[in-house]
């Protein structure tokens, strides 16, 4: 039975294979419609690039030797007004002088080349520690919103409701474009920090709501039971209700910080140079439009997908435990 089963999904299987294959042609037969000519070889060297700085003379003078030293050399330069010699390294193959040329003060003399992270390189990295930041701070403050929204006091509990409903019921967009020019422009923020801090009072609301869910979907008789056994009110929070509450929202949460990677890409209307920002320069640059955003789309994939599989195992860990 389990051989007939097995052979009776290779249908499927075939369908699914079907289905990619027509994806792709359906994506190459919209390209040759439009006569896009595809320039993936341009996508590499905005990862990573060999740059080449340009080393000067740093005095008048004239070159006394030129001493060759594997892929280096070494340029020795007597000043005009005497002195020790001056010594500067540049990359053979860049040299521009030879013993004996007169050289004036900050004439090129070669250049040196080094390894560079490039735009996406560089975006990427923006869009992780800014969406981590902010993450972080909006589960603390979804933390404190989601008790507070539980809360018997009724001042505690309409200020949750307020700030819940009002960052669900208003666009991220708007949400940033109010952070950065009004509460920054008042406060003196940077950009960096009011984007994380928009993002972080977005992302909270959303929290919020899941830890409060959460906690509800404790039974009560456990509350009860803790504090028959003289735990305080506190206490049946942190060490009852909260741990268990926790492992039933961490699906929730997982899609929630899922999200927030995507929706930091919004923060690049404020001069943020994320991910997004970095492919929007870029293209304007090499007009490689496809072949950029399909790149740019994947990195965000990745980033998602390595993230899912750390929150799946948390849960599959936390699942164990029980």
């Amino acid at each position: 039975m389990p051989r007939q089963r097995r052979s009776a999904q290779w249908p499927w299987y075939g369908l699914l294979v079907l289905i990619l294959v027509g994806l792709a042609a359906g994506l190459w037969f919209a390209t040759q419609r439009i006569h896009y000519e595809w320039r993936w070889s341009r996508v590499p060297q905005y990862f990573l690039y060999h740059d080449e700085a340009p080393q000067t003379a740093p005095v008048a003078g004239v070159v006394l030797a030129v001493s060759p030293t594997g892929a280096n050399s070494r340029v020795e330069i007597q000043p005009e007004g005497g002195g020790s010699p001056v010594t500067v390294t540049v990359e053979t193959d860049t040299l521009k002088v030879k013993s004996g040329d007169p050289v004036a003060e900050d004439a090129e003399l070669g250049a040196v080349r080094s390894w560079k992270m490039g735009p996406l390189t560089v975006g990427l990295w923006v869009t992780i520690w800014i969406s981590f930041i902010s993450g972080f701070i909006g589960m603390i403050i979804g933390l404190i919103t989601g008790l507070c929204r539980l809360s018997p006091n009724p001042t505690l509990r309409g200020l949750a409701i307020l700030y819940i409903e009002l960052i669900r019921g208003t666009p991220l967009l708007v949400q940033i474009f109010i952070f950065y020019f009004f509460i920054g422009t008042v406060l003196n923020l940077d950009r960096t920090v009011a984007g994380i801090g928009a993002l972080a009072l977005f992302v909270g609301a959303y929290v919020a709501e899941i830890i409060r869910a959460g906690i509800q979907s404790i039974p009560r008789g456990q509350s009860e039971a803790a504090r028959s056994l003289g735990m305080s009110a506190t206490e049946t929070m942190m060490y009852i209700v909260l741990p268990q509450a926790f492992k039933r929202v961490l699906p929730p949460l997982a899609g929630q910080f899922i999200s927030l990677i995507k929706d930091s890409s919004l923060v690049s209307v404020i001069a943020i140079t994320d991910l997004t920002k970095s492919g929007r320069e870029i293209i304007t640059s090499s007009f490689a439009t496809f072949e950029i955003w399909f790149t740019v789309a994947l990195l965000y994939l990745v980033v998602t997908s390595v993230l899912s599989q750390v929150l799946f195992w948390l849960e599959r860990r936390f699942a164990r435990s029980d």
